[in-house]
């Protein structure tokens, strides 16, 4: 099987996901190095609702949906993703071959003036985006307010700076990504802030029909990432996540065990559920299918 001699990579326009999709370019010249690669920037709808929150105006899908439609129309040839921005049925047609070699999970605290989240005062004003960040602040630190928290890595910087809050939490893995781990005051412990679902893991996207270029960027995947990222996306799939719920699933290999930490919080981080699953690594969606039941039967209801 022979690679194509022209690849055309689909991806967002901000500056974390260019950087990811040249990632994903070294990765495929290296792997065929008479390969032709084009990157092709896309301004999708969660891009341009700057202010709105995205559980108002349909979710995290918002970031791949127009990628997605260049792929299936066969504008590009693969797409390239931050996994967490994923929902967890793909469009009929398009698969998920490849995953690169996942980065830094952790969030980061990032103040710039205080070191650590323990260090705000009472009452102290936190910026962010994320339901899974606030609950889980909340959960910690009740007394602090949270505002929502839009953009790019460099606009929050830029909010911060700007002093509409005293802190935000980012992924650790983006701001290196960025060379931008400067601004980190101390990162969060997986078990303090569990990371969201696939944080810190890069998929590239490809259509079912292209059978070789499915099976050259199966080759290139890096087998760990994929399995954790498979344990914590099947635990998402059954709570059924999207932006209204805080859900949160991180998942490590030990030899050939898989440890699943999961939780699911109400937005005002007042009732939180973990739970931890583990087994054989082969078995990563049925250990994260069985979290996201254990914590499904411990929701409270209405």
């Amino acid at each position: 099987m022979s690679p194509p001699t022209l690849l055309r990579i689909g991806t967002r326009k901000s500056p974390l996901a260019l950087r990811q999709a040249e990632m994903v370019k070294d990765v495929l010249l290296a792997a065929a190095p008479g390969l032709s690669v084009e990157i092709i920037a896309m301004t999708t709808s969660g891009d341009q609702a700057k202010d709105t929150p995205l559980a108002d105006i349909g979710g995290k899908g918002l970031f791949t949906k127009e990628i997605e439609e260049a792929l299936l129309e066969h504008r590009v040839d693969i797409a390239v993703h931050s996994m967490k921005d994923m929902p967890t049925v793909l469009p009929e047609g398009l698969a998920m071959p490849a995953l690169l070699p996942r980065e830094d999970a952790r969030d980061a605290f990032i103040s710039p003036r205080h070191a650590s989240l323990a260090a705000l005062p009472e009452g102290a004003v936190v910026g962010t985006s994320s339901l899974r960040r606030q609950a889980l602040l909340l959960h910690r630190r009740p007394d602090l307010k949270v505002i929502p928290f839009r953009g790019n890595v460099e606009t929050r910087l830029r909010k911060l700076a700007d002093g509409q809050a005293e802190a935000t939490l980012l992924a650790c893995a983006g701001l290196k990504r960025l060379g931008l781990e400067k601004h980190i005051s101390s990162p969060l412990s997986v078990e303090e802030m569990l990371p969201a679902v696939a944080q810190g893991a890069i998929g590239i996207e490809a259509r079912l029909a292209d059978a070789d270029l499915m099976a050259f960027l199966r080759a290139l995947s890096h087998t760990p990432t994929e399995t954790c990222v498979a344990a914590e996306r099947a635990a998402l799939k059954v709570l059924d996540g999207n932006c209204r719920t805080p859900i949160a699933a991180h998942a490590t290999l030990q030899g050939e065990t898989l440890q699943l930490t999961a939780l699911l919080a109400s937005p005002d981080g007042a009732w939180l559920e973990r739970v931890e699953r583990s087994g054989p690594a082969a078995n990563a969606e049925a250990i994260g299918s069985a979290a996201g039941e254990a914590l499904l039967s411990r929701k409270p209801k209405g």
